[in-house]
């Protein structure tokens, strides 16, 4: 039987039992991550007096403490949300009877952790306005000062200067979030909730951690994203953990949240590690670096990481199986209060490092190239044909998702195979396969080139819309996880919980309704092209990755609306399906002759101001473009249709063996019906037929109207065997 659970221990602040950890180590976190934080800006110079424009001990020493408390709030945000919609229980006890609600009381856990929540998300609005504040004043070079032209100057910081307007819009999405999470309680809501705080809170900082002069802008911004997603997974759940610890009451409950946590910690180690290693790298070129201010605290940061894996390894492998006994559980929550001072510790000089000077400049050139200038990297060498495969630059955003993404389909495949279950090969081969071309396409020739010529963009972007999700579609993911995944029966919504949930959405009924899909996959290419979107795409870095994904999605889509195996909430019927395949055919093939004869060029300030020396010309490339689309396109839409072919005949196939397995059963019961309605239409004809008169020839009706017939001594016909032409007609059928 499950344990009953007991009301939360009071704990003493300095206590560390089995039934958790006082508030006090929390604390003693925070003067950790201050204490690390000072000595790193100490170690560094970051926090000494400029010669010139300096903003004043005040700005100096602030700023980097608003930014601590800043990422420790959203990462505690951030962390707080996930436990709520993914690890803890919501009630209680939970519902097993569908349809109910969530009406039961709230699981403490639950509780505390959106409390905490809330608590941080204020914390982060008044941090993330602090950092506002101090950094015009950083930039600046100017104490901070409420004189007219000081606030006029802070005003433009705000609304003209890219880091200004991100942490502006840090502070507003920060308390946005803050008001949501105090008026929801809705396990979906509280997940939107969840993604405005982690797109809203990180993306901005990420865009702004990288200058746009640095070698290697795209592979910058993306692994501080990776980086600062992991951290904020990491540290904050630690920081969860710890508030929350005497709120989960049994041992079973606690199990389970710990145990989630540790694959989620897994998960964020490896993103921190490795991201930190590949943003490392683009600061330091060199070996003799390293001894740099910047280079030893990224050694010290790296150490650190390493050490909280090890104790994470622990965690997993030793104290969790013994969470039955009671020196079990304390002995776990001493290492988590052990980790979560090495992780304020690491925070602290992580603040620090991103306050100090790498040793790489990062600074244009000033004999840049107008390529360097408008795409951030120099002109890729001339395209040949071993160009193909020789040229790389990698997108690290999108190959951590193909490395997830492959990993967690074999190791549901494995899971599969191990209890008995069968999962065709060929699936996992399209699926990998599939990956692969998007790591190509993202990361290949298509990808480098496609910034400098628009004939190889297009071919970027047709591979991204047609080819590659007709691999990953055919690889049936969602099904594989919804039989590898097992459901939860603790009241907690995991992966599947919200698969399902998420499949059955009004939502998911409007995005793959089949007309939805092909509208949105066709109509989306010209308000693309011929609207600012393109251009948006070509000069920010979060363009060009939303443009990415959004090619990926709705060719993703579409192609599983098509001949996908994964459950949708409707399917369009197999002669809509092959009509809607000619239209987009016919579509592409009028974009792409529009394109081919066009005489006027698509972004010319961009395609044509690359200082090109090599190559067709600008509008020669793009007519090539044109030409691209029509092929790349057609092809693939092709092998769709004939995919949809050969899935409507199998389903007739399918449909006839079903009939005549059910006629077996049931001793042709459906034609003994058949028979039977003729039976009676023939009686009710005698019926109606006055004695002595000649009577129409029912057999019109019943045998096929036989002209023929033989007549009876009275000269009517006689009636027909309503078995045999039950016979004749069921056989015609």
């Amino acid at each position: 039987m499950a344990e009953r659970l007991a009301p939360p221990a009071k704990q003493r602040p300095a206590a560390i039992t089995a039934d958790g950890i006082g508030r006090g180590w929390v604390l003693a976190g925070a003067v950790v991550l201050v204490l690390a934080l000072v000595a790193a800006l100490l170690y560094s110079g970051s926090a000494a007096a400029r010669q010139l424009s300096d903003p004043g001990a005040l700005t100096r020493w602030a700023l980097p403490v608003a930014k601590a408390a800043n990422n420790t709030a959203l990462s505690v945000v951030i962390a707080s949300l996930l436990f709520a919609v993914g690890i803890l229980p919501k009630q209680l006890r939970p519902n097993r009877r569908p349809g109910r609600g969530e009406d039961g009381p709230e699981h403490p856990a639950f509780t505390a952790a959106l409390r905490l929540a809330a608590v941080a998300a204020v914390v982060w609005t008044l941090a993330a306005m602090a950092v506002l504040v101090f950094s015009f004043s950083d930039i600046a070079g100017l104490p901070v000062s409420g004189d007219a032209s000081y606030t006029a100057g802070f005003v433009g910081f705000m609304t003209d200067i890219g880091t200004g307007q991100a942490w502006l819009t840090i502070t507003i999405v920060a308390a946005i979030v803050a008001t949501l999470i105090l008026g929801i309680r809705s396990l979906p809501g509280l997940g939107m909730t969840l993604a405005l705080a982690t797109i809203g809170g990180l993306l901005p900082m990420a865009l702004i951690g990288h200058s746009a002069g640095g070698d290697d802008h795209y592979g910058a911004v993306n692994s501080i994203g990776l980086h600062l997603l992991g951290a904020c997974l990491w540290v904050g759940g630690i920081i969860v953990l710890a508030v929350i610890s005497g709120t989960l009451g049994t041992k079973d409950i606690t199990g389970q949240v710990l145990r989630r946590y540790s694959s989620l910690a897994l998960i964020s180690f490896f993103l921190v590690f490795f991201s930190g290693i590949i943003n490392a790298s683009i600061r330091i070129t060199s070996l003799d670096q390293l001894s740099s201010p910047y280079g030893v605290l990224v050694v010290i940061k790296a150490l650190a990481t390493l050490l909280l894996g090890a104790i994470g390894f622990m965690h997993r492998q030793w104290i969790i199986p013994e969470l039955g006994t009671k020196s079990g559980k304390r002995v776990l929550w001493q290492l988590i209060t052990v980790e979560l001072l090495v992780m304020a510790a690491v925070f602290g000089i992580a603040t620090a490092l991103a306050r100090t000077a790498p040793p790489t400049p990062e600074e244009l050139p000033v004999d840049a190239s107008p390529a360097r200038i408008l795409t951030g990297y120099d002109l890729p060498p001339e395209l040949v044909s071993g160009s193909w495969l020789t040229v790389w630059r990698w997108d690290w955003l999108w190959v951590t998702f193909a490395l997830v993404a492959g990993i967690a389909y074999l190791v549901a495949a494995v899971r599969l195979h191990r209890r008995g279950d069968r999962w065709p090969v060929a699936r996992t081969v399209s699926w990998i396969v599939g990956l692969l071309a998007l790591t190509y396409v993202t990361s290949g020739a298509p990808a480098v080139y496609g910034m400098v010529l628009f004939s190889a963009h297009m071919l970027d972007h047709m591979a991204l819309t047609m080819v590659v999700p007709l691999f990953l579609v055919l690889g049936s993911p969602i099904t594989l996880a919804l039989k590898a995944l097992p459901p939860r029966g603790d009241g907690s919504k995991g992966l599947r919980e919200w698969i399902l949930w998420l499949v059955h959405s009004k939502y998911s009924q409007v995005i793959t309704h089949p007309l939805f899909a092909a509208a949105n996959f066709a109509g989306s290419i010209i308000i693309f092209y011929y609207s600012p979107l393109f251009r948006f795409a070509l000069d920010e870095h979060t363009g060009h990755e939303l443009m990415n994904l959004h090619f990926l999605l709705t060719g993703y889509i579409f192609i599983l609306t098509m001949i996908g195996q994964d459950p949708l909430p409707r399917r369009a019927p197999y002669p809509m399906r092959l009509l809607i395949l000619f239209a987009t055919m016919a579509f592409h093939a009028f974009f792409g002759v529009a394109l081919t004869s066009s005489t006027a060029l698509i972004q010319a300030s961009w395609f044509g101001s690359m200082g090109r020396e090599w190559g067709l010309s600008a509008m020669d490339d793009q007519q090539v473009g044109g030409a691209i689309m029509w092929g790349v396109g057609e092809i693939p839409t092709l092998c769709v249709a004939v995919g949809v072919a050969i899935m409507w005949s199998s389903s007739d196939a399918r449909e006839t063996k079903r009939k005549d397995r059910s006629a077996e059963r049931n001793n042709d019961a459906e034609l003994a019906a058949y028979n039977d309605m003729f039976a009676k239409m023939a009686r009710q004809d005698e019926r109606m037929v006055p004695p002595g008169a000649v009577r129409p020839a029912a057999g019109h009706r019943a045998s096929g109207g036989n002209q023929d017939a033989p007549k009876t001594t009275n000269g009517q016909e006689p009636a027909p065997d309503p078995d045999n032409a039950g016979r004749t007609q069921g056989e015609s059928r």
